[in-house]
């Protein structure tokens, strides 16, 4: 009797173990948007931005997700490109995430006109926007890192699927300025937020095309014609906005008309080239690692200690007695740092030091100029260089360069998210009798013990 009573009270208390883990599943499964993310770099946790976006968004919208292998990387793409998909799936009913592998469905996949694997398409309504895989990775800070940048590029594109709103912009050219090529990063974050990018050449066309929202201006190696700056000053000085970013030039201390361009919005050019030495860098003298100014478009950027990275930067003044255009300073080197004003001194000799001629820190390396009205009229920054492709990357230099963008654009929704760092999967090269071993000890030689042994002490059980 005391055996068959022990007996129906270990069923009764496995069978309501059971119950118990059942009804806490179906109970946690019902539980909308809230989970553990134990993962290392947080994988599965959406920002602050993102939520906020699917909170708001009230139109339905269906992304198709064609994700197939053709290489040894896709698989590990394609798998963090649906992880977070699913997330935003989760957290609004109006998404719909519908995953299709182009190689097994041919069908579908030139249905929509897909050329290759790693595309996603976002479709609401009329309007549908194509994000590739190419797009969402980029190099690591090492050889064994990489970054997914995913969030921002499927956060940015649900907002400008909410949008009719396009932002037509214009880049000078003409001046040897900096290549598109080689600034695909920052041009290709302006089209996801809905900019549309033109070139612009002065002499070409004639003047500022009437739908210009801002004209940018990118690492000119040569001066501005009289007439340019002319119509440029026009151009800012009404309803225009310009996004300045001048670096080192070999004719630098010959400029004229890019210098009365500055001055028109309250900033000088003194032809000085910062050196900091108040600080122990990773980096050498010429590359500035500069303090940041309390700004909206550095203010996160500064509470992250994320810092911005400029090399070869120009020292920038301005005018604090002017009423007309206010430069705040953005960027700053330290009080040890100096200008040095002797550039073709420094570009052919080994100089480093401090003479009377050069210039005292702190000195002010970028501005975001407010006229009277304290509307945003111009961004100058005193480099080009951290715009390019090989330098962007770096720390906080993406989100400077875009917070500059949306502040001059007063756009205040422009997603900066910071891009997930993961580490490379570290792949095992497996023979087939290797695979087969673990297929035996996995799948059927475990679970095999565990019966033997649990069937042994049942056995030890009856007969004691």
């Amino acid at each position: 009797m005391n055996k068959w009573i022990r007996g129906t009270n270990a069923a009764v208390l496995s069978l309501a173990v059971i119950g118990i883990f059942i009804i806490a599943t179906i109970f946690l499964g019902s539980v909308k948007g809230t989970q553990w993310d134990l993962t290392k770099n947080k994988q599965f946790t959406l920002s602050e931005q993102t939520l906020s976006m699917l909170k708001n968004l009230d139109k339905d919208v269906k992304i198709t997700a064609f994700t197939g292998v053709q290489t040894q990387g896709d698989s590990i793409m394609n798998q963090h490109v649906i992880d977070i998909l699913k997330e935003y799936e989760k957290r609004n009913k109006k998404i719909t995430l519908v995953e299709i592998d182009p190689i097994k469905e041919p069908a579908k996949a030139n249905q929509y006109q897909i050329d290759s694997v790693g595309t996603t398409i976002f479709e609401s309504g009329e309007k549908s926007t194509r994000v590739y895989s190419y797009e969402l990775f980029q190099q690591g800070s090492t050889e064994s890192s990489y970054l997914f940048t995913g969030e921002e590029k499927f956060t940015q594109t649900l907002l400008n699927l909410g949008s009719d709103a396009t932002h037509p912009v214009y880049f000078l050219s003409g001046h040897n300025e900096v290549p598109a090529a080689q600034m695909s990063v920052f041009r290709s974050s302006l089209e996801s937020a809905n900019y549309t990018l033109n070139e612009l050449n002065l002499f070409k066309e004639g003047k500022i095309p009437d739908d210009a929202e801002a004209v940018f201006l990118v690492g000119p190696q040569t001066d501005l014609d009289e007439k340019e700056a002319a119509a440029l000053k026009e151009y800012v000085q009404g309803k225009g906005k310009l996004y300045i970013a001048v670096g080192y030039a070999k004719d630098l201390e010959k400029w004229k008309n890019i210098n009365d361009l500055l001055a028109a919005v309250n900033v000088k050019n003194p032809n000085a080239i910062a050196l900091e030495s108040g600080r122990t860098t990773l980096t050498d003298k010429l590359t500035i690692i500069p303090e940041y100014g309390s700004h909206q478009i550095t203010n996160d950027l500064s509470s992250q200690d994320r810092v911005t990275i400029l090399p070869l930067a120009l020292a920038l003044q301005t005018d604090s007695a002017n009423t007309d255009y206010r430069a705040n300073a953005l960027l700053a080197t330290t009080s040890e740092a100096y200008g040095e004003t002797d550039i073709a001194q420094l570009t052919t000799t080994s100089k480093t030091s401090k003479d009377a001629t050069d210039l005292s820190g702190p000195l002010d390396l970028a501005y975001a100029v407010q006229d009277k009205d304290n509307k945003p009229k111009a961004i100058v920054i005193g480099n080009a260089q951290f715009l390019m492709d090989q330098v962007i990357g770096q720390q906080g230099n993406r989100d400077f360069a875009l917070n500059a963008v949306g502040w001059l654009q007063e756009q205040t929704d422009m997603i900066t998210i910071r891009p997930r760092e993961e580490s490379q999967a570290q792949q095992a090269l497996l023979m087939p009798g290797d695979g087969n071993k673990i297929f035996y000890g996995t799948v059927i030689g475990f679970p095999l013990l565990f019966l033997v042994i649990g069937g042994v002490i049942w056995w030890r059980r009856r007969k004691g």
